[in-house]
């Protein structure tokens, strides 16, 4: 299996240059500090060339799409379809998206012991695995990974590596990774994509695809285009071209993921409308079912960008304009809220957002966190706010002094452009006393060694199996 992996390791540390002040007990979420890496350096891909936009095919570039706790302060980061802010001879056809193979990174946070804020984020890149399947994918024509084997297959970005049927063929080569999670054994990787949406089972180890769960025909788009302005305009249908399954969750007891469709569909409204749609997916039978969500914050309707669960049942969604660090606006709404889907009414069989809405089950949702507000506390104007912040986990407890807090990490998708800033890592500690009375369930995923760790696990268990062959002689 080629893994185009190095051994090589990216350290950063970074102090935030602000003042936090000291915390307190049962404080409300506080900034502990953020963590960075630029995206101009190279990857640990391993990939060597360039794009069809004249990029490196290594490129860090944006990295936050998507962010998924793997045990241990260790965290993989999800770049999307990869660099297309770019335009380039012939890429207007295909939305200016390249054949950027998909991806995700290991990542390592550890934070520096003190009394006072802030905390020192150190930040390690320790891995790049590329995706990829066993089984043929289809590719435009000239559009197949080069790096493509007899029986290794990569997706790749490019809009037009689709073939017949609707947007739900598995066969299809491309693949826009916006949501990730990790099992509960830690061996296995879960992805949520746009294009799709999918939601694919990948093997942790070696980016291969080993499962395609089958998602509600209703989210398929029927007409496929290359260009996303053609496929929203063709179809009545279906998910909302580049807004489709944005948000993935993992139960903490590791059985149901749970996948939050960007904006609702067609026949809900499109994009801009105010239900959006939470499928959720039982692992183990591939069973799903769909519940509404009412994105609506004062009079406005907003895209999610990510939903994470608090417990098997009650989760954090986050709401947020498009304005801020790259966009060259002022960040308005970034926003954190409490949803509960006990008792939610089964909404698959149902379309418009009247009838969505007015089958819930729980239609309250509670603010969480005002993003916006904690990092204006800290000193971070709008401007400077990301646009696109879309990832987010939770990760282990910190203690500060003599207090211990739970942390959620926040992550922005730069799109690849330096306009938009570093990879930013939002360390926030909360207590449990912020849930609301809500029951916080971390999840607990199993460490995996690493392929080097297994090597020599083996060695070992050859030097036992020979020095008890040994033994065994020596006693007859």
């Amino acid at each position: 299996m080629i893994t185009f992996k190095q051994k090589s390791k990216i350290m950063l540390p970074v102090l935030l240059a602000i003042s936090l002040a000291v915390p307190v007990a049962n404080a409300t979420p506080v900034l502990l500090g953020i963590g960075s890496l630029p995206g101009t350096g190279s990857d640990l891909s391993g990939l060597t060339g360039t794009l069809e936009s004249g990029i490196s095919a290594n490129l860090l570039g944006g990295m936050g799409s998507g962010f998924a706790y793997a045990g241990n302060n260790t965290f993989l980061a999800l770049p999307d379809r990869g660099p297309n802010a770019l335009a380039y001879t012939g890429g207007s056809a295909v939305d200016n998206t390249t054949s950027y193979i998909s991806r995700f990174h290991t990542i390592g946070l550890s934070y520096s012991a003190g009394t006072t804020l802030p905390l020192t984020v150190t930040t390690t890149l320790d891995d790049t695995t590329l995706l990829s399947s066993a089984t043929s994918l289809t590719y435009a024509t000239g559009a197949a990974p080069a790096l493509n084997t007899a029986t290794i297959n990569y997706f790749s970005g490019r809009s037009d590596n689709f073939g017949a049927g609707s947007s739900l063929n598995p066969n299809n080569g491309r693949l826009d990774p916006e949501g990730i999670r990790v099992s509960n054994d830690g061996k296995s990787v879960f992805i949520s994509d746009e294009y799709g949406p999918y939601v694919y089972q990948f093997d942790r180890q070696t980016g291969e695809r080993i499962n395609s769960f089958v998602l509600p025909g209703n989210l398929a788009a029927a007409n496929l285009s290359s260009n996303g302005a053609a496929e929203i305009s063709g179809n009545t249908d279906g998910r909302v071209a580049n807004k489709g399954m944005e948000g993935l969750a993992i139960s903490p007891d590791g059985t149901t993921l749970f996948g939050f469709m960007q904006s609702p569909l067609l026949q809900d409204g499109g994009d801009g409308g105010r239900a959006n749609r939470i499928v959720s997916i039982d692992i183990a039978t591939g069973a799903t079912h769909e519940f509404a969500y009412d994105n609506q914050i004062g009079t406005k309707n907003y895209n999610s960008s990510e939903i994470l669960a608090i417990n098997n049942h009650e989760f954090l969604v986050l709401e947020r304009d498009g304005k801020g660090l790259g966009d060259g606006s002022n960040a308005a709404i970034k926003q954190l809220w409490k949803v509960d889907l006990d008792g939610a009414t089964d909404i698959t069989s149902m379309s418009g957002q009247a009838n969505l809405l007015a089958n819930q089950g729980h239609p309250d949702k509670s603010l969480f966190l005002d993003i916006r507000a904690l990092l204006n506390a800290n000193g971070i104007t709008d401007a400077n706010i990301p646009a696109k912040l879309e990832g987010a986990a939770f990760g282990d407890d910190v203690i500060v002094g003599t207090e211990t807090y739970h942390t959620l990490i926040l992550t922005n998708d730069n799109d690849f452009t330096t306009a938009a800033g570093d990879n930013q890592f939002f360390v926030i500690g909360f207590k449990d006393a912020d849930l609301g009375g809500s029951v916080y369930l971390p999840q607990a995923v199993s460490a995996v060694p690493e392929p080097e760790t297994y090597v020599m696990l083996l060695v070992g268990f050859s030097l036992l199996g020979f020095m008890a062959h040994r033994r065994k002689e020596s006693i007859a």
